[in-house]
């Protein structure tokens, strides 16, 4: 047995729900990730920007040490285990070997179980572990993360269908009329998910209707007056995908539908991850997808499917970060309560989210879908989504978007809140794990509700989320309103895009730049604040709010403010036209 010392953050708590399912194998191969410490730390002020490095440059200063890689496949060669790849930039050692020799290499005991899903729905099987890890004692300090020993599922896309309830609560453009619109005509049985098509919801058919219908994704980016004469071309948005899938059929067939040319979709498999259409989770990716392509038409996108581990979540985010040419951004539609990650896995995510910002890489990624409870069986507790908490991602929250589309103006804009129907809400709140970083030091991050203790405010920016108000999309050769702050990470992505082209420059952190010069109960400039609704356990208000945060995008506001920026002095603390169709503008 090899001399062990424990690895700090390695701790995993008893999964509540979980039974045996049978006799691990242990003679089974698999794949570990060991993630290594840096040569040094990534300054904060590269972090921050507008200053970036190359991918040659993040390697050679903030990459692995080559001693320490050496040492690394030198003790796992003593230990019967195979080193089968090294990312010296990312920090990444792939470590094989069964399950018995992995398991007493770094001082722990699988077993085989079933836990239930993150979403809230269904149960997965895996290899599960409780308690910490240990690693070799001449690797102590070097090591910093092993993943993939438990294989549980981590994440949950953060995506909403509309149902037949909340449909029987909104007004189709064939009722828009004192004739039509009557007690007896909208009902539950009238108005439904199969009434609210492409086919009846047009700005034709309800040109000036005030009232809460689904939009198309270019409706949407109209009424935030995304950028003109922008359309992402130049510009790689890079999507992350924990399961699904998607088929060209579907894309041809939605981007025809609203008089656009199909963007370059390819799909990158991560550690065997593939695209898998025919599973629950199409409607994520198809949303993503979708979403990004239509408000960017011309950026090219690299879709990365991974398992639904940590260690497959990681090796997607790093994977696409590093590579060359980095993308513009990268869009995150998956997560769960920050609570419910290991140390080990938050601190080495954060760290590829750095890479990102050094990189000039904007990360965007949903802030959840369960209020501010952040969780899909209860609105008690609070509790913000993670990686939305990290300080190096653009936290995106959710609105109700009502507009007239007419004169493209929005006419009503609130808090995305739908729990009283148990219909999800936009997530936002305190972290209980990240400090709070200086960029929103003036803004009025509140104390975490019920407690004492402040930190990184959820979100930052916000967009159209509720389903009721959501985005027709085409998913398994079928059209269908699809929300949740799972559209807006891929709004807010192409919108990234289009502002990139605009201006010739990579954001990375975007948050030093819009945060610049705001006060508690100021508006931001580039925003539409929005100030009424909650998730629960906060309210929105004039300026930052732990529910919209900044607000929704005012974008050619926005690229005015971007090109002439406030002066940077943050720091980041972190954790120790076409003919028109049925769906045109």
């Amino acid at each position: 047995m090899p001399d062990l010392v424990p690895l700090p953050g390695s701790e995993r708590t008893q999964l509540s729900g979980v039974q045996s399912a049978g006799q691990l194998n242990e003679s089974e191969t698999i794949t570990v990730t060991l993630v290594l410490r840096r040569r040094a730390q990534v300054p904060a002020a590269l972090v921050i920007g507008p200053e970036t490095v190359t991918h040659e440059e993040l390697d050679a200063q903030y990459g692995a040490e080559t001693d320490d890689i050496a040492l690394v496949t030198s003790t796992m060669t003593e230990l019967g285990l195979t080193v089968t790849d090294t990312h010296q930039g990312s920090r990444r050692m792939m470590v094989s070997g069964t399950i018995a020799a992995l398991s007493a290499a770094f001082g722990t005991t699988l077993t085989l179980v079933t836990s239930p899903q993150p979403g809230g729905t269904g149960e997965a099987t895996h290899r599960y572990r409780s308690g910490s890890l240990s690693v070799p004692a001449q690797l102590a300090g070097i090591v910093t993360a092993v993943l993939g020993l438990d294989d549980r599922p981590v994440a949950r896309p953060q995506f909403r269908r509309l149902t037949a309830a909340a449909a029987s609560r909104t007004v189709t453009p064939e009722t828009v009329t004192p004739e039509t619109v009557t007690p007896e005509t909208v009902t539950p049985e009238t108005v439904t998910p199969e009434t609210v098509t492409p086919e009846t919801v047009t700005p034709e058919a309800a040109p000036a209707a005030p009232t809460a219908v689904p939009l198309t994704a270019p409706q949407v980016a109209s009424l935030y007056n995304f950028p003109a004469g922008t359309d992402g071309t130049g510009q790689t948005i890079a999507i992350i995908e924990l399961g699904g899938g998607y088929t060209q059929s579907d894309l041809d067939m939605y981007f025809s539908g609203l008089g656009l040319a199909t963007p370059s979709v390819t799909a990158v498999g991560v550690d065997g991850g593939s695209n898998s259409p025919g599973q629950p989770s199409d409607g994520e990716v198809e949303l993503d997808i979708q979403v990004a392509g239509a408000v960017a038409p011309k950026a090219a996108q690299l879709v990365y499917f991974a398992a639904n581990t940590d260690q497959g979540f990681i090796n997607a985010i790093a994977q696409a970060v590093h590579t060359t040419p980095p993308p513009i951004v990268v869009s995150i539609s998956w997560g769960q309560s920050e609570d419910q990650w290991s140390e080990q896995s938050r601190n080495s995510m954060d760290s590829v989210f750095a890479d990102a910002a050094a990189l000039g890489v904007t990360v965007t990624v949903a802030a959840g879908d369960n209020g501010s409870s952040d969780d899909p069986n209860s609105t008690s507790g609070v509790h913000v989504d993670f990686p939305a908490s990290s300080p190096h991602v653009l936290a995106c929250g959710g609105t109700q978007l009502i507009g007239n589309l007419s004169t493209n103006t929005i006419t009503s804009e609130v808090v995305w809140n739908e729990l009283a129907n148990n219909e999800g809400a936009g997530g936002g709140g305190v972290s209980d794990v990240f400090p709070l970083p200086s960029w929103q030091a003036n803004v009025g991050v509140p104390t975490i509700a019920g407690g004492t203790s402040t930190g990184r405010g959820v979100p930052d920016v916000a967009g159209n989320a509720d389903p009721v108000t959501g985005y027709l999309v085409v998913v398994d050769g079928k059209q269908q309103p699809i929300g949740g702050t799972s559209a807006v990470a891929p709004l807010w992505a192409g919108l990234i895009a289009r502002l990139a082209q605009a201006t010739g420059k990579k954001f990375g952190l975007l948050q030093p730049l819009i945060y610049g010069g705001v006060t508690a109960g100021a508006a931001a400039q580039g925003f539409n604040d929005i100030t009424q609704g909650n998730n629960g356990a906060y309210s929105a208000g004039p300026g930052w709010d732990a529910t919209t945060g900044l607000g929704s995008p005012s974008g050619q506001a926005l690229l005015t403010h971007l090109s002439d920026p406030p002066p940077q002095t943050a720091t980041v603390t972190t954790e120790k036209p076409r003919r028109k169709h049925w769906w045109s503008r």
